[in-house]
């Protein structure tokens, strides 16, 4: 089956019983969110809500599909490969160009050379995402069915929009995935951080001092929707048409706009088309429900005006909701670390392999095996790593190389890796950019990094004589609270076997984090740990990958790690994963973690049974 669009894929993916439908009335408002939640964290299908209803239960004529890329296996369905390794094996073959030989070498370079032909999109006359238009007072947001999936969100937010625009100076052309709340009928917020092309076009256009078009297409082939969030590099000619021609081995067919001079996607559901005005003042955007599994709190962005509305006669409506990890985004990102990891290969060597954990949220968490060959190898890789597109906003770098050490088991990685790093000697610190929704950095944007060095050390990182091993690491055991040492301030506590003490206290006063972690460390318990991270009350210590995901989101490294001596001698990282204070000099509000209501778990609870 061709997926020119997400039709053919719905169809698809109900071919194969990976989509079901449901047929009763659903609300965008949180209930849609809370069955997609679900359904992603068991692995279930994707799913087609054909009644939806708004939070006053008024009927939609617009249905919604979810869960469109929720699990490995539907991912790579979507890029039309049988696997996501499948892609890395094109890209390694795409790569590998012969430039010498003679004639018959190049004529080996001709398959690929038709491939990259493929790339640039193909303009068409007529197209079905144009096949109803609206202009001007027609248009009407309210009636396409926006899901609203937190409950402190802001208002109701398109989740998977295709948001195209063209560098008014360069005529570069982008296709990002920037959530939009829509303010009214005729106007979103538009979620251009500093760091992203599209605020980068509007920076253009204000210094030419002219509107920025914008559209911004729902809906189309999946290739595309992914190629949105994917972080190319900045390639004259490479553009989200390009990457998508290149997954499909076939031109992405594009229509001209019915009111912008922009290329839309020929196939979207709908369209919306119109401009950011950059001598506007901004508007307020949010709270919101983000990937980080937190609320982004209300900052200002750019107002999107829509001029003009186009869609299919009978358009589907896709969304996503993200939040608290494993979700949906997790699969969009694996597929980047496969597409990616060839050309990392190309400037970093020595990389075997590397995952972002889900626990992670692509940026706070990279696991990443090489071939080691010298010592400080293990921080070359990271600190390029850290030179290469969005990976600048990685928080955490845990190295190895043992071929046995995966990167994709999160658990186990940790502990290969925290069996041979040495806590001070074998980790680094570094500053640089971090992504604009990291809570905990010590300036908007701007944080710091750790690197752990799991790798078999050579004697220079020893600081031994040669051949002198290292001290034995025998890494505690699993031990519940019953086992542990009583205090006044520790809710929960547990010690998950392979170097871990996790501790939940409520935080109440100035250094309370970094204080527990300090006595923790001077217990008898301590032997054999090497991370003691002390969390928030809403935390399970007996839950590894809640507690990692807690903490990642909840450090600046270089300000709430420290290497202290355990009881025992051994140094050991003390980690204040606990939310800061102003008291501890933190100026800005601490978000919540996303909770969903009772009342909205016992609603869908009593239509499950009706739903499926």
């Amino acid at each position: 089956m061709s997926l020119t669009d997400l039709r053919a894929y719905v169809a698809l993916l109900e071919e194969r019983d990976q989509l079901i439908r449901v047929r009763r009335p659903v609300s965008t408002y949180l209930e849609m969110a809370e069955i997609a939640d679900r359904l992603v964290k068991s692995g279930g299908p994707a799913v087609l809500f054909e009644q939806p209803v708004d939070r006053d239960g008024r009927s939609m004529s617009v249905p919604v599909v979810m869960n469109l890329f929720g699990t490995r296996e539907r991912m790579a369905m979507a890029l039309g490969v049988a696997t996501l390794d499948d892609i890395g094996e094109r890209i390694r073959a795409l790569l590998d160009v012969k430039l010498g030989g003679g004639l018959l070498s190049l004529m080996s370079n001709l398959p690929k050379l038709r491939e990259v032909a493929a790339l640039p999109p193909k303009r068409v006359r007529a197209a079905p995402a144009q096949q109803v238009v609206a202009r001007g007072a027609e248009v009407d947001l309210t009636k396409l069915p926006v899901l609203t999936t937190w409950p402190k969100d802001g208002g109701p937010f398109v989740t998977l929009p295709l948001v195209i625009t063209r560098d008014p100076e360069k005529g570069d052309v982008n296709v990002g995935m920037y959530r939009m709340q829509v303010l009214d009928s005729r106007s979103t917020a538009m979620h251009w951080q500093r760091h992203k092309t599209g605020a980068r076009h509007l920076a253009a256009a204000r210094r030419l001092g002219e509107p920025l078009e914008v559209a911004v297409a729902i809906g189309g082939d999946p290739a595309l929707i992914y190629a949105a969030t994917a972080p190319l590099p900045p390639v004259p000619g490479l553009s989200e048409y390009s990457l998508t021609g290149f997954l499909r081995g076939r031109s992405l067919e594009v229509v001209k706009g019915v009111s912008v001079d922009l290329d839309v996607p020929a196939h979207a559901e709908i369209v919306l088309e119109g401009y950011v005005d950059p001598s506007e003042e901004s508007v307020v955007e949010g709270p919101f429900g983000d990937h980080t599994g937190f609320y982004t709190l209300p900052d200002l962005y750019p107002r999107f005006h829509v001029t003009a509305l186009t869609s299919r006669a009978d358009p589907l409506y896709p969304a996503t909701v993200v939040g608290r990890p494993p979700m949906e985004d997790a699969y969009l990102i694996e597929a980047s670390e496969r597409i990616f990891l060839e050309p990392a290969r190309f400037i970093l060597p020595e990389i075997a392999d590397y995952h972002m954990p889900p626990a992670g949220i692509a940026h706070n968490l990279v696991n990443v095996r090489i071939r080691k060959s010298y010592p400080g190898q293990a921080y070359k890789v990271a600190n390029g790593l850290l030179g290469l597109g969005q990976m600048m906003f990685a928080k955490v770098i845990l190295v190895a190389d043992a071929p046995d050490a995966d990167p994709r088991d999160h658990l186990g990685f940790w502990r290969h890796v925290l069996a041979r790093a040495v806590p001070g000697r074998d980790s680094q610190f570094a500053k640089g950019p971090v992504d604009v929704l990291d809570h905990s950095s010590r300036a908007f944007s701007y944080g710091s990094k750790i690197i752990l060095d799991g790798t078999s050390k050579t004697p220079e990182e020893r600081g031994a004589p040669a051949g002198s091993p290292d001290a034995a690491f025998e890494p505690n055991p699993e031990r519940s609270a019953a086992e542990l040492p009583a205090h006044a301030e520790i809710l929960a506590q547990h010690q998950v076997a392979g170097g871990f003490w996790f501790i939940t206290t409520r935080k109440e006063r100035p250094g309370q984090g970094r204080h527990l972690g300090e006595w923790a460390a001077r217990q008898g318990a301590a032997r054999g740990v090497r991370i003691i991270a002390v969390l928030d009350e809403l935390c399970d210590p007996r839950d590894f990958e809640d507690c990692v995901w807690t903490l990642l989101n909840n450090i600046d490294p270089e300000r709430d790690v420290q290497v202290i001596a355990s009881a025992h001698g051994d140094p050991v990282f003390a980690m204040d994963g606990t939310p800061k204070l102003s008291a501890e000099g933190f100026t800005r509000d601490w978000p919540e973690k996303l909770v969903m209501p009772a009342e909205v778990k016992r609603r869908v609870d009593e239509l499950w049974p009706e739903l499926f």
